[in-house]
């Protein structure tokens, strides 16, 4: 009789271990996973990725720890399951907390199979997208732990700019854990059911005496609204995934590709007369530009990044003719479009992201300058404003501007000017180019004669009349240069497209250094 076994027993064993391991923390914790309006670690993983594309390494890993009684606390998989599939036929790598293993607590194993998913990623240039639902630290295993979370961040760091990488938060994230998606490009969060800080409720207490919930202090619309933190939010898990899917539609797999084209039906030629009639002639009505947006990206459909968080400005992403074009607008229905210190941000990091994976940037241009006031001086507009300006200046893929209405001041400059590089740049008849409003500029240039005047009321509109109708137009920038063409509004879409296909070739080089000093 041999005294091996046989390899029908081998087989069955090494299915015993996976479907051990396909358990996580066992059925009870399963269920308490799903009472609580959360979906397990790998259901997550099937409603992300392509059917059937998912393939899982490291399942047999677990944590070398042995004081604390954790000898006998070994669960396979060490609390991620990490690997990688496809999403619309394109390659992923992926790694998904298990909440249901220690509560997905991140221990030396744990965070070697994110380090390992991470590195495979930016070895084969793909993308990477980290579902996060984490107690943080385990505090059994002490430094090491502590260790892992740096080791994640390091990669993170050199992942950036290389591959995108997306954190969905759907569950707690706090402490040192919140660092890695903050490294990451872009954060999805859900309501109700996920939050970020890096000090609880309890310590935040403790310390400043303030009463304050889980929700308040780190929910989803905190995030997506007060801190910027989150840049995208869903009301579910399985709309935040479906979401995720939909945005890696816009970006390439990595920095040396173009973002994938796709044929999307809707003509290249079309011309949209309501156009004409959407922007106000009167530079103090507001109007959404999300409305000029989707009138002139392919089928209106518009991918909106940050949308409750400084919502006088918009970014996000579209398609023109086929190709995907990362999109900045001010909000006239927001603050009057003026730029500051939370907009400014935004819109710089949108601005890099976009210039660091090959896509296009389209500006369009309402703004009557930067906030005033002691919070926002106090608070850094300047640094911030610089920010933007730093952004658009670095960036060399292809930029096109088209000013609707007003572009006043500094602001103007920092907007895609030609100035800073930008390619091609339209004006509708409606843009007013300036140092200031004709308001303002009226009490400045006359303030003397205002003064003398029998009656300064009337004047001043009679001044402010003659200085608009010479003024405030596009046509002094344009003969210098500064506006490459005044086109109809009906118009744009065409313009945009075909300047797009004039850049396909774009080549920009710029003098070698390290990296530049950005006004953080």
């Amino acid at each position: 009789m041999s005294t091996y076994e046989s390899m029908e027993a081998k087989i069955q064993r090494l299915r015993e271990l996976k479907a051990q391991a396909l358990q996580g923390g066992g059925p009870e914790r399963i269920e308490r996973q799903h009472k609580a309006g959360k979906l397990t670690a790998r259901e997550r993983l099937e409603l992300l990725l392509d059917p059937g594309s998912f393939r899982e390494i490291d399942m047999f890993v677990t944590h070398r720890e042995t004081r604390f009684g954790m000898d006998k606390r070994k669960y396979l998989g060490d609390g991620v399951v990490t690997g990688w599939g496809t999403i619309d036929g394109r390659l992923v790598f992926v790694y998904s907390q298990d909440f249901t293993v220690m509560g997905g607590s991140l221990g030396e194993a744990h965070a070697q199979k994110i380090v390992k998913v991470l590195e495979m990623a930016m070895k084969n240039g793909a993308p990477v997208i980290g579902i996060n639902d984490s107690g943080g630290a385990r505090i059994q295993e002490g430094v090491v732990s502590l260790a892992g979370y740096g080791d994640i961040f390091y990669r993170n760091t050199l992942a950036s700019g290389v591959i995108p990488q997306i954190a969905a938060i759907m569950g707690p994230c706090a402490g040192g854990a919140v660092y890695s998606p903050a490294l990451m490009d872009f954060i999805f969060m859900v309501r109700g059911t996920s939050y970020m800080f890096v000090t609880g409720p309890d310590v935040v207490k403790a310390v400043t005496h303030e009463d304050v919930t889980f929700e308040d202090l780190g929910g989803a619309d905190v995030h997506a609204t007060k801190s910027g933190v989150a840049h995208v939010v869903a009301d579910s898990e399985a709309d935040a995934l479906y979401l995720i899917r939909k945005l890696l539609g816009y970006l390439p797999q990595n920095n040396m590709e173009d973002p994938p084209f796709v044929d999307t039906g809707d003509d290249p030629l079309r011309e949209d007369p309501e156009l004409d009639r959407i922007v106000p002639t009167d530079p103090s009505k507001p109007y959404d530009v999300r409305d000029v947006i989707r009138r002139v990206v392919d089928n209106g459909e518009f991918f909106e990044i940050h949308e409750t968080y400084a919502a006088n400005i918009v970014v996000g992403f579209a398609r023109l003719g086929g190709y995907s074009v990362g999109i900045v607008a001010n909000q006239p229905a927001v603050l009057a479009g003026v730029l500051d210190i939370n907009a400014s941000e935004k819109a710089a990091r949108f601005v890099r992201f976009c210039d660091a994976f090959n896509i296009p940037i389209i500006t369009f241009v309402d703004v009557p300058g930067f906030m005033p006031g002691t919070v926002q001086e106090y608070g850094g507009i300047i640094r911030a404003g610089a920010k933007l300006l730093y952004a658009y200046s670095e960036a060399t893929v292809p930029k096109l501007t088209v000013i609707l209405r007003k572009a006043y001041g500094g602001a103007y400059d920092v907007m895609s000017s030609k100035h800073l590089g930008a390619d091609v740049n339209f004006a509708w008849p409606t843009a007013e180019i300036a140092v200031m409003g004709p308001e303002g500029a009226v009490k400045i240039i006359f303030r003397r004669e205002l003064a003398q005047a029998e009656d300064p009321a009337a004047r001043q509109e009679e001044l402010v009349a003659q200085y608009r109708r010479e003024f405030a137009h596009p046509y002094i920038a344009a003969s210098r240069g500064f506006i490459d063409e005044v086109i109809e509004p009906r118009e744009t879409r065409p313009r945009l497209i075909n300047a797009l296909h004039m850049l396909a070739n774009k080549r920009e080089h710029r003098p070698p250094k390290k990296h530049g000093n950005i006004p953080l």
